[in-house]
This record gives C-alpha cells, sequence and structure tokens, in this order.
C-alpha cells in the first residue's frame, strides 16, 4: 500500500505517522510510453502554429526581367522574387497550421496515474493537512517549504481549491508551482520533483482517477 507523509499547516510532520493512498492511482506500475504520449500531446497543443514565410509571390521586387534571354552566355533569369537568389522568396517554406491533437482519455489518465505512482515510489508525494494564510506572505511559504525539507526544491502544490492569498505567496519561490488538484496535467506532474497536496485537493484526485 503507498503511503505519503502528513503536515501540518505550518509544514511540521504529524507523529502519528503517514496516511494511506489508492492503490489504484498511487500503486500502479508505471507506463513510460502512456507519459511520454501524454507530454508529446501536450507539447504539441501548445505551438501556436503562426509562423508564416514569404513566397516568392509574397516577396516585395520588381518583376522586370533581369537581362535579355540569349547572347550575354548567361543562365537565364527571369525574376528577382527567385528562391535561388538571395532575397528571393522561399520555397515550400512553413505556413500557419494547427498543430493540435488528442489521445485516448484512457492514456491520458494511465499517464497521470504513472507519474503520481513513481512519485509515490519515490517518497515525494507529501499531504498537508490544510494550507492557509491570512494574507499574502512569501516569508511564511518559505517558512512552511523549509519545515517540510523542499527548500530550493522543485515542488509542485495541488490544491482542493482557488487561494488569492497562496498564489501570491508562491509566485516569487523559485521552483514552486501551486495548481488545482482537479486541472493537473503531465506536463506539470513530470517537471516538479515532489508533489504536495492538501488532504482535499488527494481525495479529488483519487476519486477522479481511481478504478
Amino acid at each position: 500500500m503507498p503511503t505519503a507523509r502528513l503536515y501540518r499547516n505550518d509544514g511540521n510532520e504529524v507523529k502519528q505517522g503517514p496516511i494511506d493512498l489508492d492503490e489504484s492511482v498511487f500503486g500502479i506500475t508505471p507506463n513510460s510510453h502512456a507519459v511520454y504520449e501524454a507530454e508529446k500531446m501536450y507539447l504539441a497543443n501548445q505551438h501556436q502554429g503562426t509562423v508564416r514565410t514569404q513566397t516568392r509571390a509574397d516577396v516585395s521586387y520588381t518583376s522586370k526581367k533581369l537581362f535579355r534571354q540569349k547572347g550575354l552566355g548567361r543562365a537565364r533569369m527571369g525574376s528577382v522574387r527567385s528562391p535561388s537568389r538571395v532575397g528571393g522568396g522561399r520555397a515550400h517554406g512553413p505556413k500557419p497550421r494547427d498543430y493540435r491533437y488528442e489521445i485516448p482519455k484512457k492514456i491520458r489518465r494511465l499517464a497521470i496515474r504513472s507519474l503520481l505512482s513513481s512519485r509515490a515510489q519515490a517518497d515525494a508525494v507529501r499531504i498537508i493537512e490544510d494550507l492557509k494564510f491570512a494574507e499574502p506572505k512569501t516569508k511564511q511559504m518559505v517558512a512552511v517549504l523549509s519545515n517540510m525539507e523542499l527548500n530550493n526544491k522543485k515542488c509542485l502544490f495541488l490544491m482542493d481549491r482557488s487561494d488569492e492569498a497562496i498564489n501570491k505567496s508562491c509566485r516569487n519561490i523559485p521552483g514552486v508551482t501551486i495548481d488545482l488538484a482537479c486541472n493537473a496535467h503531465v506536463h506539470e506532474l513530470l517537471h516538479n520533483d515532489y508533489l504536495i497536496f492538501t488532504r482535499e485537493g488527494l481525495k479529488q484526485v483519487e476519486e477522479a482517477l481511481k478504478g
């Protein structure tokens, strides 16, 4: 049964011991190919696809023939816009296109469960009772991370609710990311070393992914 350390709101560990995690979510054998496919899809969907080059029809030059066809002993040349000339249009250049595509929902869910399981196996999943500040305080968030022994680590806080005070307290700390647990996706799970769930956020993830 996979487990995770439990912490209080100030970052101090609860002495009662770790809590159990859902085995169907945090205890599967990680599938690296599903993670690869999900990450590739995410990056492709971020691609704007707005690049465009000028063809010979778009380049703003005269259309006058450069020199006469015969009699000079030179290769015939009809236009300065030709792709073979410096400053001419580009042949077969990129055009605007949509890079988006989707993989099956089962593969996306498997990828997320694979990453959660690999982090749990590495003892990189932490649970905090309820992260709540009266007002934004970066110093207070740094103290929480220090108590959890996660200073200078790449951490992802997965919350059960949006909290402006917590968001503002995290945004100036290098390596710290915050998101809603229900919005967690493969890219942020893959690129953060430690996952810190609020207790309610953990329930949301387990309810969404178990089975």
